[in-house]
């Protein structure tokens, strides 16, 4: 069972911690992605994040239930990131296409987080923005609300579940992200045309295209539908 959250106003340590630092929510979570990013996963635990912030780990326990509520707030924190570097102009496409690349490069800016918090659904404040933001770019452009779920549904699933995968990319030893990459101008582009043509006809641009991310271009689509659905005359009935 969880342990409980002591409240805001019971929790403010006193003393700064060995560091120096007065202990809060914000700090305790910019740690954790530093000690994600050093350990990886595995490697955020209350007993070392307690040493990378001079504090005694059982303090965790006063700002978060445990620590998978600390993952979900450094999910939080992903999200809100995305949308502190944000600004809508009024076009619907190009603000959401710019907010889904804003969110994406959020979480691959700390792949080891992305890796822990991109399925999770956090409930917490940035991350209710984000998704308000996206519904009322959905709904301004002219959808019902059937269709403003279904599409928010698809782009933000599409969203999380890119920087999820590119993330993994990412989060690997770089000698093991080297060799995956370089496979396809070593491996692929030796395979012979008489058993696979059609890896041998399009080689070079696999080698070029494949080590880079998908995601825009599957945005696009996305956002093509979008504009088709909204382009499309009512549905008799």
């Amino acid at each position: 069972m969880p342990k409980k959250v002591v409240p805001e106003e019971a929790r403010r340590r006193r003393r700064p911690t060995r560091q120096g630092a007065v202990l809060s929510e914000a700090l305790i979570v910019e740690t954790a992605l530093r000690v994600l990013r050093e350990h990886g996963t595995g490697g955020l635990t209350a007993r070392r994040l307690g040493a990378a912030l001079g504090a005694d780990p059982s303090t965790l326990y006063r700002y978060f239930g445990g620590m998978d509520d600390l993952a979900r707030a450094v999910g939080n924190e992903l999200m809100g990131r995305a949308l502190d570097g944000w600004t809508a102009h009024g076009d619907w496409r190009g603000d959401l296409r710019s907010l889904g690349l804003a969110l994406h490069s959020s979480y691959l800016a700390h792949p080891q987080a992305a890796v822990l918090t991109a399925s999770r659904v956090s409930g917490r404040p940035r991350e209710i923005a984000v998704d308000e933001a996206i519904l009322g770019l959905l709904r301004s452009a002219g959808l019902g609300d059937r269709a403003a779920v279904r599409f928010y549904h698809a782009f933000i699933d599409l969203t999380l579940a890119f920087a999820a995968l590119d993330a993994g990319s990412l989060a690997l030893p770089e000698e093991a992200r080297k060799a995956d990459e370089d496979m396809w101008g070593s491996l692929y582009a030796r395979l012979p045309a008489t058993t696979h043509p059609n890896i041998a006809a399009t080689a070079d641009r696999l080698a070029a295209r494949m080590p880079h991310s998908a995601y825009p271009v599957v945005l696009d689509t996305l956002l093509d539908g979008i504009a088709a659905e909204l382009a499309a005359p009512p549905a008799a009935g």
